[in-house]
């Protein structure tokens, strides 16, 4: 779903702020990455049910994965291990039950890990519940069974790919002052512009051929959603700076981990519910 190009990480490490900048050694790796799995992601969207219930199911298992991999805990030891089966169990619900009983077990969940943690002084595993929770709960809700939650969920994902790369490739070509160098140095504002124009034109652009009108509101919330996804973004660099790390794993080649390449989406996807929650059952969110 977030495997469009991306603003990598260009240092991460203070090792690795001195390496010699190569801005497009690792475009042709990051495309064939994005390449098999674009139309996966996109398979996905279309058929929705099950089978997105399912390929969300298991992101949120590599995401869980991935995020006690970097907070040092596993997620084959307890607590840790509560971590997936409890975003299971949100996503469940939000399929198949009343979606406030999801947001209870999820708030419920948090809690529990909160004190069963509490001796230890970590909030990690709990801060990372709710946000992988959170995401898989929204990423379910906007893609719901009918012809809207298609679209919906196409509109947010093709925002998120434009603020990507738009990001990626505005600040590669153009360079200049860095947008964050404390949490992310590889970042730049004219990256940050890029990837902000590049979602307003996809926005509007998908609005008019999904589901044409309302193209001045499709333009104003693709903006929020990609401003939203480069918060992500610098969220998830600020993450893995606090922990020492480059990327959140290796399991996707050139791209980095699951967690590297879905931090605009899990930003971006609450947001995107919350529109489509607020134009109505069976109608686009830019409606």
């Amino acid at each position: 779903m977030g495997c469009a190009l991306d603003v990598t990480e260009a240092t991460a490490s203070q090792p690795e702020a001195s390496a010699a900048p190569r801005p497009w050694r690792d475009l042709a790796l990051r495309g064939a990455s994005a390449a098999v799995l674009i139309p996966l992601a996109v398979f996905g969207i279309w058929c929705g049910g099950v089978v997105w219930v399912v390929l969300i199911g298991a992101v949120m298992v590599l995401l869980a994965w991935e995020w006690l991999r970097l907070s040092g805990a596993s997620v084959y030891r307890w607590p840790g291990i509560l971590l997936p089966i409890i975003t299971l169990g949100v996503m469940l619900l939000a399929a198949f039950g009343p979606p406030i009983v999801a947001l209870g077990l999820l708030v419920a969940g948090c809690v529990v890990m909160l004190l069963l943690l509490q001796r230890r002084g970590d909030i990690w595993p709990a801060a990372g519940l709710f946000y992988i929770g959170l995401c898989g709960f929204s990423l379910i809700l906007l893609r719901g069974t009918d012809w809207a939650g298609l679209l919906n969920t196409l509109f947010m994902v093709l925002v998120v790919w434009a603020s990507d790369t738009g990001a990626y490739l505005a600040g590669r070509a153009l360079g200049g002052p860095k947008l964050a160098p404390a949490i992310s140095p590889g970042k730049t504002w004219s990256g940050a512009a890029g990837g902000l124009l590049a979602a307003i034109l996809v926005g509007a652009v998908a609005a008019s051929l999904l589901a044409p009108g309302g193209a001045s509101r499709a333009a104003a919330i693709a903006a929020m959603l990609g401003l939203m996804a480069q918060a992500g973004d610098l969220l998830e660099s600020a993450i893995k700076r606090r922990f020492g790390v480059k990327d959140s794993s290796s399991l996707i080649p050139g791209h980095g981990g699951v967690f590297d390449r879905l931090d605009g989406v899990m930003a971006a996807a609450p947001l995107a519910t919350a529109f489509a929650l607020l134009a109505g059952r069976g109608a686009p969110l830019w409606h």
